[in-house]
């Protein structure tokens, strides 16, 4: 498709993105912490489902009659916001947050593989032309209907029938909306950005910027850096209920030093190899998405420490307030810097306040957590990634430039991935890292239990 194709489905998507978060609340986040902190009841712990899961019902049908009468309003582009609005239809069903309370990863994980792999056959399958956008929408948008539906099965073992009488549905309104607030300051920089610069820009400058974004976001979710934040934020939310503030100290370490090692070399892995990933996978005339990838790419570390400190500290341990002040604070410096940055440098003043907003959020929240605990000890030995980082990116960059330069070579931007990462694990083992220390002691007590267990 054309850029401007995938530009009109950005600004759309970002729409049904508003009336999605205004009917979700704060509810996966805040059913997820409840679940978990309750998951050794299950009479209890189903009757918060049902409390929750009912109160998300009515939240979401209330938002589906807003964006009738928005769309009773909006010409531009009505049909494809007709067809996008099948996702929140599908926010009716999202149920995600209580397998997330119980952390149980694997159904959710399995869920949205097949449905990433299914929705990616169809689009090779039948998308041949910018004609075809409306169809490209509708494949992504009932992919999202079709997995949620396929998770209330794993239901029947899990939850019980309701206590109708004894729900209170709107006892967990208030709780939920001081999660909701943080979403839509989080929002704010993630999702108004791409109607900002449609508007003020163009429709294909928003292609752009939200292309490079889901390229960035990718990074991060294949080697876990934010899942880490949603995988722990239960077992957190479980351990500060039972006090257990020692295993709490400990598991922060230990996530810091897994998301400092991969979020680094990540980034400066972006901004050695990210022209030639984009003369691979993309058309001459998204030549710009490689640029935009070198400003963003700070964003990968700044996102990691930011979902560090607020889903396995700051959200655990009830501390709303700061949460929601650390994403205030990064929206509005965002709505600040957004207009005139698009103004002066189109889409790439856009993505560097995206950078700024994301430091904002992840500076404030350092400075909560050194009131309680030990921020030296969070980064201890995290300066010897940033050397090994840039003794890989030296290298790397240099090979980039001059390797024959093409579009579709595959070839070279595998050399280039495969020197890097050996470069940057000969840098960590040599400079003896924490990352490196911690994977010894996991090897050897492994092989301690297995010596035993013979």
């Amino acid at each position: 498709m054309s850029p401007k194709s995938i530009g009109i489905n950005t600004a759309t998507n970002a729409t049904i993105t508003y009336f999605l978060l205004a009917g979700s609340l704060g509810i996966n986040i805040y059913g997820s912490r409840e679940i978990a902190a309750n998951r050794d009841d299950q009479k209890k712990t189903s009757q918060i489902f049902w409390k929750i899961e009912f109160l998300q019902f009515i939240t979401i049908t209330i938002s589906v009659g807003c964006f009738i009468v928005f769309l009773s309003f909006q010409k531009q582009y009505q049909n494809y916001l007709l067809i996008q609005s099948v996702a929140l239809i599908a926010g009716l069903f999202d149920i995600s947050w209580f397998f997330m309370g119980l952390e149980d990863f694997k159904k959710t994980v399995l869920r949205n593989f097949m449905v990433k792999i299914g929705s990616a056959i169809l689009i090779f399958t039948l998308i041949k032309d910018k004609n075809d956008l409306g169809l490209y929408i509708a494949i992504l948008s009932f992919s999202q209907l079709v997995g949620n539906v396929t998770m209330w099965p794993y239901l029947r073992k899990l939850v019980d029938f309701p206590e109708i009488k004894n729900l209170r549905i709107f006892r967990h309104l208030r709780p939920a909306i001081s999660l909701f607030i943080p979403q839509v300051a989080i929002m704010i920089y993630l999702t108004v950005n791409k109607t900002m610069i449609w508007k003020i820009d163009s429709v294909t400058a928003s292609g752009f910027y939200d292309y490079t974004d889901k390229i960035i976001k990718i990074t991060l979710a294949v080697v876990t850096v934010t899942s880490l934040g949603i995988v722990l934020l239960p077992r957190m939310t479980n351990l500060f209920s039972k006090n257990e503030h020692e295993k709490i100290e400990r598991y922060l370490k230990y996530s810091a030093t897994a998301m400092l090692c991969i979020s680094i070399a990540i980034t400066m892995g972006i901004a050695a190899v990210g022209q030639t990933f984009v003369n691979c996978f993309f058309k001459p005339a998204y030549h710009e998405i490689g640029i935009l990838m070198i400003i963003e790419a700070p964003v990968v570390v700044l996102i990691a420490m930011s979902n560090l400190i607020g889903r396995q500290f700051l959200i655990p341990t009830r501390r709303n307030k700061e949460f929601t002040l650390s994403v205030t604070y990064g929206a509005i410096s965002n709505i600040i810097l957004n207009v005139p940055a698009i103004m002066l440098w189109g889409v790439r003043g856009a993505m560097a306040a995206t950078v700024v907003a994301e430091f904002v959020v992840t500076y404030y929240q350092i400075m909560v957590y050194r009131k309680t605990m030990s921020v030296r000890k969070l980064f201890e030995g995290s300066w010897k990634y940033l050397v090994a980082a840039v003794i890989m990116f030296i290298p790397t960059f240099y090979l980039s430039n001059q390797l024959e330069s093409g579009y579709r070579n595959y070839r070279n931007l595998l050399i280039e991935i495969m020197v890097g990462m050996v470069i940057y694990i000969t840098a960590n083992i040599i400079l003896r890292t924490p990352a490196v220390k911690i994977f010894r002691e996991f090897v050897q007590n492994n092989l301690k239990n297995k010596i035993r267990g013979k």
